[in-house]
């Protein structure tokens, strides 16, 4: 009897396995199919700009300048820099980086004297740029991170324009602002401005 029940067991299992992977493989292959046409979410939601969309804006932007809050009115007016930047308070007068160090301690000594003699308590920032595009700013967010130096970006209207502002800090002391403004400078930030904003 149990010859007869094996006999006709023989050959299912591996029929079975054969059939149970081809099964398989072809469901695998419709969920591929299927991924593959279906939008990718977050990607093709964003409207794609043409060429044309960019030069327009390029032609819109290109007599704009960010810094001109940071502009005296007395100074003429300096060339735009490759990475401009905009900031919402008057930046502090810096002397020069080439005037020797003897000058630059005492300009900074006597500004922050008159900080705290004027009663105003500031924070400070470290402006890296301001961009007129996102993806620009978070490309330079990036590379300030990758030489340690962690930056946010923040977004301000300026000129009926948005500016996306890339900077380093808050820091309660000028002193710890200027440690980080030399090291965006070695790091090859030349434009890194320091920033003072009423608390």
């Amino acid at each position: 009897m149990s010859a007869t029940g094996n006999s006709g067991q023989r050959g299912g299992f591996v029929l079975g396995m054969i059939v149970g992977l081809l099964i398989g493989l072809a469901l695998a292959l419709g969920v591929a199919l299927y991924v593959s046409k279906v939008p990718v979410p977050f990607v093709d939601k964003v409207p794609q700009r043409t060429a044309e969309q960019d030069a327009a804006e390029a032609e819109r932007n290109r007599g704009w300048d960010p810094n001109a809050p940071l502009a005296s009115k007395g100074a003429p007016p300096a060339p735009p820099p490759a990475a401009p930047s905009a900031v919402d308070a008057p930046a502090l007068p810096m002397p020069p980086a080439s005037a020797p160090a003897a000058l630059r301690a005492p300009a900074a000594a006597s500004g922050a004297a008159s900080a705290v003699r004027g009663g105003e308590p500031f924070i400070y920032f470290v402006q890296v740029a301001a961009l007129a595009r996102a993806d620009e700013a978070e490309q330079l967010r990036a590379k300030l991170a990758l030489a340690g130096l962690g930056a946010r970006i923040t977004e301000r209207e300026q000129a009926g324009r948005i500016v996306y502002r890339v900077r380093l800090g808050p820091y309660d002391r000028r002193d710890d602002a200027e440690q980080v403004q030399t090291e965006a400078v070695d790091a090859g930030y030349p434009d890194a401005t320091l920033v003072r904003v009423n608390r």
